[in-house]
């Protein structure tokens, strides 16, 4: 994070512009004291899913599917184990017990 008093983004007000393009905040001074941020334009849910993506693809932790699941693929799949007892209770009680 950088910081700049109000005379120095006057006069350099496009290299600071480019930090922030590059995704750097600016914090605006004026006799020391914070004022203002300049920080980047807020990215859509959807760029970050697909960056994220893109780069879980690229380090081969993730790859995509080659075909459609088709219809019926849900009722295919196993059945849940049956369960017993409370999941909160168990949460507590594992609290309660310092594990």
């Amino acid at each position: 994070m950088r910081r700049a008093s109000i005379s120095e983004l006057k006069n350099g007000l496009s290299s600071f512009v480019d930090l922030v393009r590059a995704g750097e905040t600016v914090v605006i001074t004026d006799r020391g004291q914070p004022v203002a941020q300049l920080v980047p334009p807020a990215r859509s849910r959807s760029s970050t899913v697909d960056q994220r993506r893109a780069e879980l693809e690229g380090r081969g932790v993730l790859l995509r599917a080659t075909a459609r699941a088709g219809k019926g693929f849900l009722e295919r799949m196993p059945a849940l184990p049956e369960t017993r007892g409370d999941v909160l209770e168990a949460l507590l009680e594992e609290r309660r017990e310092a594990r």
